[in-house]
This record gives C-alpha cells, structure tokens and sequence, in this order.
C-alpha cells in the first residue's frame, strides 16, 4: 500500500515566545485605546485603572502588567501615540539643505494628517483640558514631543537666519510661533467646529504665509 503524499507546503512555525509577544503587544494596545476612550470620557481625575481594564476587556491585574500607576498609563498612550509618528518627521526634516519655509510646510502637513485626522487630536483636547490640574501629564507630552518640536524650529531658523532665508530673528527666539496655529486649531475644532466650522487647512496654509512673509521682511 503506498504512503500517502505529504504536502510540499508546510506551515511556519511560530515559536510559542513570538506568538506570546504578539498577544501582549495586542493586550497592550487595546489598553492603550481603552484608556484614551475612559480618560476622555470620564477626565483624569475620575478614571481609574478598572475602568480602562474593563474597557478593554481585560482583567485589571493584567493592566498591572504594563504599567504600575494611572501616571504611567497616561504616559504610555503618549509615547505610543505620538513618539513613533514623530521620530519619523524627525527624520524627514534632518535632511541637509531643508529651508525653514519647507519644514514649516512639512510640519503644518504632518500635523493635519496625523494629528487631527486621528484620535492624537483627542489625546491633544485632554491634555489642554488636564494640564492645569495635573501639570505632569503637560511635562510628559513636552518631554516626549513638544521640546523636540521647538528644538528641531530653532535649530532649522537660525541656519535660516545665518544664511539670509529670512531676515528677522523671531522665530528663532520664539520657535513656539510657528506652532501657535495648531493649538488654535485644536481649541477650535473642540470647542466651536459645530457652531462655527473653520477650515483648519486654509488657515494654517494662510498663517504659513504670513509668518514667512514677516520674517523674509516682504509686505503683502
């Protein structure tokens, strides 16, 4: 009787540890979403790490797991956020021969796609909304993200400066002016986008304009 023939294709196999760090990444990220959803909806005050581990269907001990406090959860759903997203722009804009009118497009682009048209822009509104009562929740997202954002302006406007692409020093002395209009445009789109609709591009596009416009020293 002949042997029946085995398949030439064989399945992969997955080794028991890969399959155990794909179960704890995914474990990880369903708290991490569950965590925006409750702390945007209950503030963080209120929220506790039972909510979150209810939410994401998990039991609260695995919460534990990941993080050993409220603090640290808020943390982690900044820095798995924002950080892989922003070490990419990083990237982008270290390249030589970048001019300060090109970054500030680049950056106004990269806000608009991965900032308002995804759920950081909520995670922005909380902040706004938790940082005076809980002003290590702003130090963490300015540690992470905000104090590379300004460094990364600083550095491309004195370059700028020096080489004559603009002639006043203002933004290198207050970078933060070229990243006022995204507050704006957070503040705007929570607050009163459903009384007063506002073109978050258009405005940002117009705002680029005139920055660029005052600091090269051209008149309308």
């Amino acid at each position: 009787m002949k042997e029946k023939t085995k398949s030439a294709v064989k399945k992969p196999r997955v080794s028991k540890a890969a399959r155990n760090e794909d179960e704890r990444q995914q474990k990880l990220q369903a708290i991490l979403d569950a965590a925006l959803e409750v702390f945007s909806a209950k503030g963080f005050a209120a929220t506790r790490l039972e909510d979150v581990a209810k939410k994401a269907g998990v039991a609260k001990g695995t919460v534990y797991l990941y993080v050993s406090s409220k603090h640290e959860l808020f943390e982690a759903m900044i820095r798995n956020s924002f950080v892989p997203t922003f070490d990419m722009l990083e990237v982008a804009t270290a390249v030589d021969g970048l001019t300060l009118e090109q970054l500030i497009t680049i950056l106004i682009e990269w806000f608009q796609v991965e900032v308002l048209k995804t759920k950081r822009r909520e995670m922005l509104w909380l902040i706004l909304r938790e940082a005076k009562q809980f002003p290590e929740l702003a130090h963490a997202h300015h540690q992470l993200i905000v104090s590379r954002a300004l460094g990364i302006l600083r550095k491309r406007s004195e370059a700028a400066l020096a080489s004559g692409e603009i002639s006043h020093d203002e933004v290198v002395r207050f970078p933060h002016l070229a990243i006022a209009p995204a507050i704006v445009a957070i503040i705007w789109t929570e607050l009163f986008n459903d009384i007063e609709p506002l073109d978050v591009a258009g405005m940002m596009q117009a705002y680029r304009d005139l920055l660029l416009r005052s600091l090269k020293g051209n008149t309308p």
